[in-house]
């Protein structure tokens, strides 16, 4: 038992749980950590969590070493923390932990979502955390699943590879040999700009809600996210966004995956443009818009994806208009300023790198 890997999940969200849960049926010692004590109460009387899963997936009743919402008491005795939280929140995650966290410790975040390493590492320095943590961040969640009840959870697929980048990039085949006894799914990401700025949901998510907006609002999401939604219009809406997030990656000297290769990749779906490839998605067929405009798809993508993918745009010099417009769209739908509350090139403690220095950073930690 002293040879065990000991994980500490923060955050007993959909995703969250489903980690915890499965962490632990692989034998694994786990923590699991909510800031908010009523929403892990039955967790935490039971000492666990029961998985369901897809056929011959993972199932069972998962038992955590520890329920809390103490900071301090769930990553002790932790060796990897797992944050399992909205992206919004990663800021206030690296201020709550930091003076907690000790030399050796993995921190992963799933996922980083833009910036998501970056923000991280600047909020720890902010706050004065000297300990010698690696920081590492995934493209995308590992789970599909979600909550099943208070002390449920259910897990519909797990996805086959998941490319993951540490900050700087020279520790990421680390976090690899690190992940691999329980997640061998996990790949070279390339460095944290490549997993933030293959970040598709930035993409998809708020131009698809905000452009259907009247639609959302009058049916409460009863119609198909991607098949009515998808319109030829819209779809060039899409396109443009996506010819922006390329362009912005190779001022960087990125080679990042166009939509279209994406879903090539994900679905082996294919077209002669992105409306065709959405609509030969099988996948897609049956999945409901949001029921309200109040969704992650604009409060998160938006400040926590598409502003920082804008903020990189101009000041690399890259034409971000249409990004700029579903930003602006945005901010007066909510009448909220989304690029105040975002993840600035400030905020991510970039803002006066130039190109190379920015490479040097990600990839070798190396800060002039």
């Amino acid at each position: 038992m002293t040879d065990m890997t000991r994980y500490a999940v923060i955050g007993a969200g959909h995703g969250g749980k489903v980690m915890a849960a499965h962490l632990a049926l692989m034998g694994l010692s786990v923590n699991l950590y909510n800031r908010t004590p009523e929403n892990i109460s039955a967790i935490r009387s039971r000492r666990g969590i029961d998985l369901d899963s897809f056929e011959g997936g993972p199932r069972g009743f998962g038992r955590l070493q520890r329920v809390t919402s103490d900071p301090a008491e769930a990553v002790q005795d932790a060796q990897i923390l797992m944050v399992v939280v909205p992206s919004s929140a990663h800021a206030d995650i690296a201020r709550t932990f930091g003076p907690h966290l000790r030399d050796g410790q993995i921190v992963v975040l799933h996922p980083g979502r833009t910036g998501g390493a970056l923000e991280f590492r600047h909020v720890l320095r902010a706050i004065g955390c000297d300990a010698n943590v690696l920081l590492a961040e995934a493209e995308t969640l590992i789970y599909a699943g979600r909550s099943d009840g208070p002390a449920q959870a259910r897990i519909f697929a797990i996805k086959e590879a998941v490319p993951l980048a540490a900050l700087p990039a020279t520790d990421t085949q680390a976090a690899l040999d690190a992940l691999c006894e329980a997640y061998p799914q996990f790949i070279d990401g390339g460095t944290v700009l490549h997993t933030g700025l293959n970040n598709m949901g930035a993409i998809f998510h708020p131009a698809l809600t905000l452009l259907n907006a009247g639609r959302i609002e009058s049916t409460r999401g009863e119609f198909q996210f991607y098949i009515d939604g998808v319109t030829p219009s819209v779809a060039r809406v899409l396109e443009e966004l996506d010819r922006e997030r390329v362009t912005v990656a190779a001022a960087l000297g990125i080679r990042a995956r166009t939509a279209m290769e994406w879903l090539k990749m994900a679905y082996d779906a294919s077209g002669e443009n992105l409306h065709e490839a959405i609509h030969n998605q099988p996948g897609y067929r049956g999945i409901k818009a949001p029921p309200t405009l109040n969704h992650r798809y604009v409060f998160e993508d938006i400040p926590m994806s598409l502003v920082p993918i804008a903020a990189l745009g101009q000041r690399y010099g890259v034409s971000v208009q249409a990004i700029d417009s579903i930003i602006r769209l945005a901010c007066t739908i909510h009448q909220t300023d989304y690029w105040r509350r975002g993840r600035t090139l400030d905020k991510l403690g970039i803002v006066q790198l130039s190109v190379s220095e920015l490479m040097r950073l990600v990839q070798e930690g190396v800060e002039e």
